[in-house]
């Protein structure tokens, strides 16, 4: 049965490599976005003299809001950068590192969010949803893979035997 099941992830590695490089594309495209996006809005709370042209709060909650989004986006790269080394079998990069799981999230605070604009909202939702999407494919490939339906017939069979 343990042949099996590494018989199951030697089939699975060509699926989970394509998933990575691309989430990896996705995730690096969203980071640059992120970026030019909270720049701009920084540009834009300040006037032509350098001066803010909103209040301090405002200020720091775009800045709270930016390192988190940033955060949140690190990890996604992070996370997937370990897993592509480990799929090419970098003996660094072991399953039970820390960097092999993605942890918990760094949830925006929309009570704020909804004070920015449309952009820069969908931006950070968009950091949140890859997050998550993450975190469900973690999860479905740390699960033990399921028995096939044809040994759990055998193993009933050998049971009443």
């Amino acid at each position: 049965m343990d042949g099996e099941r590494t018989d199951l992830n030697a089939q699975a590695r060509p699926v989970q490599r394509a998933q990575v490089e691309n989430l990896y594309v996705e995730a690096m495209l969203l980071a640059d976005e992120a970026h030019a996006a909270f720049a701009a809005q920084r540009d834009l709370s300040l006037g032509d003299d350098g001066a803010p042209k909103v209040d301090a709060l405002a200020q720091v909650s775009l800045a709270c809001e930016s390192l988190k989004t940033t955060t949140r986006l690190m990890h996604i790269i992070a996370w997937l950068l370990h897993r592509r080394a480990m799929l090419a079998g970098d003996p660094g990069a072991g399953p039970h590192d820390s960097a092999a799981r993605i942890g918990e999230p760094v949830a925006a605070d929309w009570a704020i969010c909804a004070g920015f604009d449309a952009s820069l909202r969908r931006i950070i939702a968009a950091s949140e949803r890859l997050f998550e999407r993450i975190a469900l494919i973690e999860a479905g490939w740390n699960a033990p893979a399921a028995t096939p339906p044809v040994q759990q017939l055998l193993a009933r069979l050998e049971a009443r035997l």
